[in-house]
């Protein structure tokens, strides 16, 4: 019997391996957190320009999250949503059925050049990107409207959020979750 997906994707990452897969938006790149060097060089992507870590299981990514943001975060995600918290860390939880069964979390970043457009087929992605990779993940076409990224770094403190990125998920229900309006 064959390697799982989730497998095969876990024991890439544990290798060291990059990973191409199809996320719940576009096309991502996912590495060992301890190894971010590896994404950012295959990317062209600066140093300084941070990444999510990306995780396959809610209660796993709100441990020892600050309770007013992890309310909020239960009402967003999984999904198309990435959250910056107060210590500067971005996290994604997603819900990709090809890696059902996947534990995390993974540094990812969408599967294209710096500042290239995102990927929504596997054939989309950049010769460049797919030959520097050890595992490819073929998930079909994807939405192609990268993930909404939603600040949260004061929102324990002073309850002020924004979106930092319009993305997939429409500002009206970033709000709601909020318990605000859309401004």
């Amino acid at each position: 019997m064959s390697a799982s997906r989730a497998e095969a994707f876990e024991a890439a990452i544990a290798a060291g391996e990059l990973v191409l897969f199809p996320a719940d938006t576009v096309y991502g790149l996912a590495v060992d957190p301890a190894r971010p060097e590896a994404l950012y060089a295959l990317k062209g992507r600066p140093d300084g320009k941070p990444s999510a870590l990306m995780y396959f299981d809610l209660d796993t990514a709100l441990a020892g999250v600050p309770a007013p943001s992890a309310a909020v975060m239960a009402r967003l995600l999984p999904g198309p949503v990435t959250v910056v918290l107060a210590d500067g860390r971005g996290i994604r939880v997603v819900d990709v059925p090809v890696l059902a069964g996947a534990r995390g979390p993974v540094l990812q970043s969408s599967a294209n050049p710096s500042g290239a457009p995102d990927a929504r087929r596997l054939e989309d992605v950049d010769p460049a990107i797919r030959a520097g990779v050890g595992l490819e993940i073929d998930g079909g076409e994807l939405p192609g409207v990268p993930s909404t990224v939603v600040d949260l770094r004061r929102y324990d403190t002073t309850g002020e959020w924004a979106i930092l990125r319009a993305g997939a998920v429409d500002p009206a229900e970033i709000a709601a979750a909020f318990g605000a309006r859309a401004g």
